[in-house]
């Protein structure tokens, strides 16, 4: 989870940076993954039907809680890649204010990574729905 103080465009300066230093996209695929690799377990009580995201190919679920005026976000997928996708968004959202959530261009930012671009069609679709998944969530909170 990102620290709240820090704003959401130095969280993707800094993956941008990670991005940066991967040779090519298999280098860059196996580091979304690993991203996924690293989030916690979620619970099973989280595994419903109202936090699957739909549109995605694979199964991801994604959870909306509050801090105080932030939300905040767990998630899990049946599949590496996705679950990798879910994690680099969570980098970028949770722990936010919905307002800054909102505010975030999240297609340019997913561009500047060029993410998905390194998917296919239908991946890139998937991240576009956890995208919208989470707007929507901010956009309910705000």
């Amino acid at each position: 989870m990102t620290d709240a103080a820090n704003p959401i465009e130095a969280t993707l300066a800094d993956l941008i940076e990670d991005f940066e230093v991967l040779e090519d996209w298999e280098q860059r695929i196996a580091y979304v993954i690993d991203l996924g690799k690293g989030l916690s377990p979620l619970p099973d009580a989280d595994r419903i039907e109202a936090n699957k995201v739909p549109g995605c190919a694979a199964q991801v679920w994604l959870a909306t809680g509050r801090d105080g005026d932030l939300l905040t976000f767990r998630a899990d997928s049946d599949s590496a890649i996705s679950k990798g996708n879910v994690a680099l968004l969570l980098r970028l959202y949770s722990g936010r204010a919905p307002a800054d959530i909102l505010a975030f261009d999240a297609k340019g930012a997913l561009d500047r990574l060029g993410l998905p671009q390194a998917l296919t069609r239908q991946r890139a679709n998937g991240l576009n729905a956890m995208v919208g998944r989470i707007r929507a969530e901010a956009m309910a909170a705000g």
